[in-house]
């Protein structure tokens, strides 16, 4: 699926509402501390902790990156391309 539509998708879900910086910040802070969690793997959690519910993670922080790049006025397929290129230039590529 393209970003554009990905995009049009978390808009449905979401409406057009934009976050601010500091209520994306939250929110990306909440899915990180589940990613934590995941891998703290403590005892309680170990039966939750199943390859689906880690491809669900790093899928809604994915997909709420792309919402969220938005929400604050850029173009996530920029910002995607911002990415990889200054990820080229950390290995010397």
């Amino acid at each position: 699926m393209e970003i554009k539509q990905l995009l049009k998708q978390a808009r449905e879900i979401w409406g057009n509402e934009r976050l601010t910086f500091s209520q994306i910040i939250i929110r990306m802070g909440k899915v990180f501390g589940d990613l934590c969690r995941w891998e703290r793997n403590a005892p309680k959690d170990k039966e939750s902790h199943t390859g689906a519910e880690l491809k669900r993670e790093l899928g809604n922080i994915i997909f709420s990156t792309i919402r969220w790049c938005d929400d604050l006025g850029y173009d996530p397929e920029e910002c995607i391309n911002e990415a990889i290129e200054s990820q080229k230039k950390f290995t010397n590529q």
